[in-house]
């Protein structure tokens, strides 16, 4: 049998972002990544890329793990010549509900409150503060915390794509998005010079001893040694964690997303990720109507969806593409691979911008064609991660990091590498430790849990 120091099955971003910060950051050798497919491919390619400090309660450690995030992914940033082409135009929350807005500011100065940074009000008077439209490129200049927009001649201003029925909109500033793909590539790279490997390979069982890890099953008869195994395998955690009889408080939901030419350029390319925060009936004609209407399995989609559908632009300055995303149907499933597509999704989350900004309607006779794909999001109940270690002897955890696995990558390696070497933790660990299960009060907390900051 082959010995290694640690064991990482999964080779997403958060297995791969737990192995760089064993070797790069605390110099550990012998690292042994393992996963049946290519890394980067399972899920972690397939998210909207997007990053934010943005975070609701209760406590403040969502948003602390994410300002950890930030400044690690800022670091990288600067010591790589940006070469994740990291930027930081935000989040631009827009309403067109005048009962939302009371909520709205309620809820900014709730996370603002929890270190976020400043919540700045602008209502169209004088005495306001100046608001500054973030920098397209880069991810320095810009302001921190974020701007609640009350005015709507200011809104038009800054976004005249956008509805004239937008009553506010709320700019989240520390907030952006970057390539998954450069990132991952960045860490893993950087973590092979410092000796973790790589192995093709599928985890079908472990090995105990005394109630401890002693090595690792692959699929093919390949015993590997080691006394500690880390279970970062994304939709497929509890599958893994159940060969040691562990069954972890996960489901997994399946979140498609649209990429597609915007040939029009109705999106500016220097745009924020745009996200309409109300409930909406799709906008179809009254041909459209009648004929849904008389068809039972097409009824649902004169029905009101949920707020939520977002885009951003995507690329270059000089590419065409845009982004379009909106989980209208949030089941639990089973993951699969490859995933189930809705052929109805490019066209419902369409008509759904629509809404926002009215000029996509140009595409709704001669849509572009749409390019499909998706992942599963893996979440706690609460949708806060899991990061630690297991009721086993050397077996840890990272992983139910649901849609925020990119933008919380390198906090959570760097968390699972002090827990798994015994070092101090940040004062948010617990609020992650799989433990936090046994306390009564937090099972308490839960059963009025309301805001689990999913977008």
């Amino acid at each position: 049998m082959d010995r290694k120091n640690v064991v990482i099955c999964g080779a997403g971003i958060a297995g791969i972002s737990a192995a760089y910060n064993l070797a790069v950051q605390h110099g550990i050798r012998g690292i042994l990544l393992v996963d049946e497919r290519p890394p980067l491919s399972l899920t972690s390619d397939k998210s909207t890329e997007c990053y934010r400090n943005w975070w609701p309660g209760p406590g403040d450690a969502m948003v602390s793990m994410m300002t950890r995030s930030i400044d690690l992914l800022e670091d990288l940033a600067h010591s790589s010549g940006n070469a994740f082409h990291l930027n930081r135009r935000g989040y631009l929350y827009l309403t067109g509900d005048s009962e939302k807005i009371p909520s709205m500011l309620a809820n900014a100065e709730e996370v603002s409150r929890l270190g976020a940074g400043p919540l700045r009000i602008i209502r169209g008077d004088s005495s306001d503060p100046q608001y500054i439209p973030s920098e397209p490129h880069g991810f320095t200049g810009n302001p921190d915390g974020a701007d609640l927009i009350l005015d709507r001649n200011l809104l038009r201003q800054h976004y005249p794509y956008i509805t004239n029925k937008a009553l506010a909109g709320l700019h989240i500033r520390r907030a952006g998005w970057f390539s998954a793909q450069q990132l991952g590539s960045l860490l893993l790279a950087q973590a092979k010079t410092h000796g973790v490997e790589l192995l093709e390979g599928r985890v079908i069982g472990i090995d105990l001893e005394h109630g401890r890890i002693t090595a690792v099953q692959l699929e093919g008869g390949e015993r590997i040694q080691t006394h500690h195994f880390v279970n970062a395998a994304g939709p497929f955690l509890n599958q893994v964690s159940e060969t040691f009889d562990v069954q972890l408080p996960v489901y997994c939901e399946l979140h498609l997303k649209v990429s597609t030419t915007d040939h029009l350029k109705i999106i500016p390319r220097e745009a924020p990720l745009l996200i309409w925060n109300d409930a909406q009936k799709l906008p179809w004609s009254k041909g459209e109507t009648k004929f849904l209407t008389e068809d039972q399995d097409t009824h649902w989609l004169l029905e009101e969806f949920p707020p939520g559908v977002h885009t951003r632009p995507e690329g270059t300055e000089d590419s065409p593409i845009i982004l379009m995303l909106w989980e209208y149907h949030t089941l639990k499933v089973d993951p699969v691979w490859p995933p189930p597509l809705d052929r109805d999704y490019p066209e419902i989350a369409l008509r759904g911008l629509a809404t926002m900004i009215p000029d996509f309607k140009d595409y709704f006779d001669k849509p572009p064609r749409p390019f499909l794909d998706g992942g599963y999001y893996t979440k706690t109940r609460e949708n806060r991660p899991l990061i630690g270690p297991l009721p086993v002897e050397g077996a840890w955890v990272i992983g139910a990091l649901s849609g925020f696995g990119l933008m919380a990558s390198l906090a959570a390696g760097e968390l699972l590498a002090l827990h798994l070497l015994g070092k101090d933790l940040p004062s948010y660990a617990p609020a992650f430790d799989l433990k936090r299960y046994q306390d009564p009060a937090y099972l308490d907390l839960l059963s009025n849990w309301e805001d689990s900051g999913q977008l």
